[in-house]
């Protein structure tokens, strides 16, 4: 089972950057994974934020943090990073790391907890 230690979040006005990283292990060898991000804000559905693949260079941003965020991955690709910029109120919710297949992430779907349950998520709060 894959593994998660998230960081970063906090509080910040609109206009300013947070950085959210994660450290990902356990990855098996049998699956193509991507990793990233999905949030969910209060009375809101999760929503599939940004995934990054693990074995070739692609990316998945939801359309409203495109050109706003950014997401990176250390050599390994075992740690996945969300630079997160110009950030809005609307960006306010709680931010989890999870991984899943590399074809339904980044067709934009959202993870399931199959290949490791999702951590306690990381606060990320804006304020006008």
């Amino acid at each position: 089972e894959v593994q998660f230690v998230e960081s970063g979040g906090g509080l910040v006005q609109a206009g300013g950057s947070l950085r959210l990283a994660c450290a990902a292990s356990g990855f098996a060898d049998d699956y193509v994974y991507a990793i990233g991000w999905f949030r969910q804000a209060p009375g809101k559905d999760r929503e599939g934020v940004s995934y990054i693949s693990r074995s070739v260079n692609k990316t998945f941003y939801r359309g409203s943090v495109k050109g706003r965020f950014t997401i990176s991955t250390d050599n390994a690709k075992d740690t996945v990073y969300l630079q997160m910029n110009d950030l809005k109120p609307e960006d306010t919710a709680v931010y989890y790391c999870a991984t899943d297949l590399e074809h339904i992430l980044l067709a934009g779907g959202l993870p399931s907890t199959y290949f490791g349950s999702w951590g306690q998520g990381t606060q990320v709060t804006v304020s006008s």
